[in-house]
C-alpha cells in the first residue's frame, strides 16, 4: 500500500510513497478517508517525501481528504513534496485552498 498512517494526538500523520496515478489513487483516497472516519483527527499531515510520481490523481486525492478534513472541522496540510509533484499541484492552483509546507 502506498500509502501508511500513524496518529499523534488528535494529528492523523499519511505518509504517501511511490506512484500516485490512477493505478494507486482509489486505495490511497479509501484508505485516507477509512482512517480520517476512524480517527475524527483535527489535523491531517500527508507527508510526500517519499512519492516519486504524481498525476491529477494526485491532485483528487488530496482534495478529496481536504473536503473530508473540512466536514469534520479540521486542517490539512502537506509537507515534503517533491518538485515534480509540486509542478502538478501548483499547476492545479492547490496552494490556494490547502496548506504546502
Amino acid at each position: 500500500m502506498p500509502v501508511t498512517c500513524r496518529e499523534e494526538g488528535r494529528t492523523l500523520i499519511a505518509t504517501v510513497s511511490g506512484e500516485l496515478d490512477h493505478h494507486e489513487a482509489k486505495a490511497v483516497m479509501e484508505e485516507l478517508e477509512g482512517r480520517i472516519d476512524q480517527a475524527l483527527p483535527r489535523q491531517l499531515t500527508v507527508d510526500l517525501k517519499g512519492l516519486t510520481f504524481t498525476d491529477s490523481s494526485g491532485i483528487a486525492v488530496l482534495l478529496r481528504a481536504w473536503r473530508r478534513m473540512g466536514q469534520i472541522q479540521g486542517s490539512m496540510r502537506v509537507v515534503g513534496t517533491p518538485a515534480q509533484a509540486e509542478k502538478v499541484f501548483r499547476a492545479a492552483g492547490l496552494e490556494r485552498m490547502i496548506r504546502f509546507e
